[in-house]
């Protein structure tokens, strides 16, 4: 999920997206189902490089060991967030 703070911002992003296999599937929504770690790696500090501290961008990742990912650039300050399932619900499904 992409939130620039400008349309100069913007078209970066969409070609650093582009050139990293990424495919634009709405308005501010890019997806990718073929990025390994290296390259995602690659693609945050292409990111960073072309962002500035109005800019922020979401990465959702599923499955990363088994739980899903949130990774945000927020005010030029890369955060991750890992959620993982609740052993309670496995064991009351099962």
């Amino acid at each position: 999920m992409l939130d620039p703070g400008g349309v100069d911002t913007a078209k970066s992003l969409a070609s650093v997206l582009t050139h990293y296999g990424f495919r634009k599937v709405q308005r501010a929504c890019w997806e990718s189902v073929d990025t390994g770690v290296t390259q995602l790696s690659h693609l945050k500090r292409e990111i960073d490089r072309v962002t500035n501290y109005y800019d922020t961008v979401r990465m959702y990742q599923y499955p990363v060991k088994g739980m899903f990912a949130i990774t945000e650039l927020h005010h030029k300050k890369w955060r991750r967030c890992i959620l993982k399932p609740d052993d309670r619900e496995t064991e009351l499904t099962q």
